[in-house]
């Protein structure tokens, strides 16, 4: 999968990244090879199913597909 990052100088010094098709999904590096480090870690988890969250009718099928 591709994602376009934005990264934004922080006033602390840094950069903040994130995701603008993954909202909520940002993260942050001293430099910008850490900061997109970290995004990279960021999506994973952002991705990552949390199976005690599904909700759905029980008569629903649950398949996986890969991109």
């Amino acid at each position: 999968m591709r994602f376009k990052v934005v990264l934004e100088p922080s006033d602390e010094g840094g950069f903040t990244v994130y995701i603008p098709s993954l909202p909520g999904c940002i993260s942050e590096g001293d430099t910008v090879e850490e900061a997109l480090k970290n995004i990279e870690e960021a999506v994973e988890l952002y991705l990552e199913p949390v199976e005690d969250d599904w909700v759905f009718d029980e008569r629903a099928l649950v398949k996986e597909i890969e991109l």
